[in-house]
């Protein structure tokens, strides 16, 4: 089996001397890729995991990264499908699950999402997005019960993670408890992360 990609700090000019060394290098294409995203050389780090994927198919980061680079260009089908090939070449890597959910939120196909975003956490339960992800799933299936378990979970592995306060906030105001929402929110300021305006203009009348 060969080596997952190393993921050593190293600039776009090392990575590209050693390439000169050793062309055929897929783990050293991949931290090319890596490097150029770094850089936003987006073109360019796409070429990078094209070629190393064509040296080595199993580099599932490397799909994960060319998804990363399809949902920045707004191409969703894209996406879901190079999320699905690292999940099929590593069954077990949660990340990919995790960014199948969360396309398939994007895709207003909550169900799904359910489905992938609890696949990401049986392989990972540390994963924070997945369990907010889920979070607003269930919240956007009209449980908001479940949501509020769901990102009390992210809480407790990172309290500070701004988007699962904002989720137990509309899971509140779904309950038609403001005052309770209005907590959570103001949690969610304190950790940098942005309301939306029309919450702002909603939980205004509450205070």
């Amino acid at each position: 089996m060969k080596k997952r990609p190393d993921y050593g700090p190293q600039s776009v000019a090392e990575l590209k001397a050693a390439l000169q060394d050793n062309p055929d290098s897929a783990a050293l294409l991949y931290n090319f890729g890596v490097s150029l995203v770094a850089e936003r050389n987006l073109d360019e780090a796409k070429k990078a995991f094209e070629e190393a994927i064509a040296l080595e198919p199993n580099i599932a980061e490397a799909y994960v990264q060319l998804g990363g680079l399809a949902m920045n260009r707004g191409d969703l089908d894209e996406c879901l499908k190079m999320n699905r090939k690292a999940a099929e070449v590593r069954p077990r890597f949660a990340v990919p699950w995790g960014n199948i959910g969360f396309v398939h939120m994007q895709q207003q196909n909550p169900d799904k999402a359910v489905k992938a975003l609890k696949s990401a956490l049986s392989f990972d339960p540390q994963f924070i997005q997945a369990h907010t992800t889920l979070g607003s799933a269930y919240l956007a299936l009209g449980d908001p019960e479940g949501c509020i378990m769901q990102c009390t979970k992210a809480l407790e592995i990172e309290p500070m993670f701004g988007p699962a306060y904002n989720n137990i906030g509309l899971a509140y105001l779904e309950k038609g408890e403001p005052k309770k929402a209005i907590m959570y929110f103001d949690k969610a300021v304190e950790t940098g992360f942005e309301l939306e305006p029309q919450v702002l203009a909603e939980i205004e009348q509450y205070r």
